[in-house]
């Protein structure tokens, strides 16, 4: 358990709130690059509990401002796209990228007021189908040679959700390695050589068995995680009756991403991106280390379970989930069909909007929440004593590469090289990972 005021630090994201700080000092998703596809590149975005507009100027360039214009507050979602900027319909004050005020047409001839006007702007990058914001002091930092940023376009598949609920608990589902034999748990297996794009499709491994299989049956995994520069690398080690152990690595990425494996060719990498203190967006990355990423299946079958514009789950509390008590008997764990994205987040928003965490019980297999939790102080601590940290930020982020995130299966109790050889196969094997 933990006190109310140690909760409140850990999740509201204010830019004067503990956790708000932090994130504010790395680079955060803020919209899918097909967000900004037709005619008119305009958007609204919220993020860390702030309004702003995302648009592509005249010259194609990105710019992220404040949503509301500083003369008299209207809406610069609907500001007409000219002059390489947004000019607000309201009186015709004009806006350039840095979201520096550049023109009011309606004041004296003469008057040099615009040069006093400026509102909120923020850095922006394109990465691979997402578009990442930095909302933090100074310059930012270098991004890291992630494998999902290292792979060419052709090899990544981006996509988002959004939960309603503190971006905390959206990640900490992420960092425990128990859950996926009981939330996941699927009671009849599918077929392997079907499940592409699906997670916990393919077979365990360099085995034949389903890996819905592997976790149903050896629930009770042991559990190793390690601090990194990048933040923690977490081991989940299955027993198995013949002997041998199988390996499952993934990895949080301090301090709203994970890395974790897909399937044998496919990693993912997920930001939990605060919208507000109860809303987040989940930002996924697909990337394969084999063939070229089939986009469109992959957006047909997300597509199917979200609606847009909004990336909304079509299932959720309003619906219960979908929730089928006949299923439940007879095919998943928890009788909400076969998406496990929608597993994960009946148990996030299930918690309520903010997790009250002075009512839990955490247990030896959450470990790695615990590590997370006290990473995430320590640098809060960080921040307020100096205003420094950080964890992949700085100088080191830039050499930071992967990370590993695979399963494998070790002969015998000598399982510590079967990750690093599995991965180390895999790249190999890989044009652009092989470097």
């Amino acid at each position: 358990m933990m006190s109310k005021d140690a909760n409140d630090l850990i999740t509201r994201v204010g830019a004067e709130n503990g956790a708000g700080k932090v994130l504010r000092r790395y680079w955060q998703p803020a919209a899918l690059s097909e967000e900004l596809a037709g005619n008119r590149p305009v958007i609204p975005v919220r993020l860390l509990g702030e309004d702003l507009v995302l648009f592509r100027d005249n010259e194609g360039e990105l710019g992220l401002i404040g949503r509301h214009c500083p003369h008299r507050g209207a809406d610069l979602c609907f500001g007409r796209r000219e002059d390489n900027g947004l000019r607000c319909p309201f009186h015709g004050w004009h806006f350039d990228r840095t979201g520096q005020c550049v023109e009011q047409p309606g004041e004296p001839d003469g008057s040099r007021m615009h040069e006093q006007i400026r509102t909120a702007s923020y850095p922006v990058v394109e990465r691979n189908g997402i578009v990442f914001a930095y909302m933090g002091p100074g310059d930012p930092p270098p991004f890291p040679a992630l494998d999902c940023f290292a792979a060419p376009d052709t090899h990544v598949f981006a996509f988002k959700g959004l939960w309603e609920c503190n971006w905390l608990q959206a990640l900490e589902v992420g960092i425990d390695p128990v859950h996926a034999s009981f939330l996941h748990r699927f009671l009849q297996d599918e077929d392997p050589s079907e499940g592409y794009g699906k997670q916990f499709r393919d077979r365990a491994a360099n085995t034949e068995i389903p890996m819905t299989q592997l976790l149903r049956e050896y629930p009770r995994p042991e559990i190793q995680v390690e601090e990194t520069d990048y933040g923690m690398r977490l081991i989940a080690l299955r027993h198995l009756d013949d002997g041998r152990t199988h390996v499952r690595v993934t990895n949080q990425i301090f301090p709203t991403a994970i890395c974790i494996p897909m399937s044998n060719e496919m990693t993912i990498t997920q930001w939990h991106v605060p919208i507000d203190d109860e809303n987040c967006y989940w930002y996924s990355m697909f990337t394969s280390f084999g063939a070229p990423v089939n986009k469109d299946l992959m957006r047909e079958q997300r597509l199917k379970e979200h609606r847009l514009p909004d990336y909304a789950p079509l299932k959720n509390k309003r619906n219960n989930y979908g929730y089928d008590p006949e299923e439940q008997a007879s095919e998943t764990y928890t009788g909400m069909g076969l998406d496990i994205n929608v597993h994960d987040q009946w148990a996030v928003e299930s918690m309520g909007r903010i997790q009250d965490r002075t009512q839990e019980h955490l247990g030896k297999t959450d470990v790695g929440i615990i590590r997370y939790r006290r990473m995430l102080r320590a640098a809060i601590e960080a921040v307020d004593a100096n205003g420094t940290d950080l964890k992949m930020q700085n100088g080191a982020t830039g050499q930071i590469t992967g990370p590993v995130s695979v399963d494998a299966i070790g002969e015998g109790g000598d399982w510590t090289e079967t990750y690093r050889t599995r991965d180390a196969e895999r790249r190999a094997g890989c044009d652009w990972a092989r470097g």
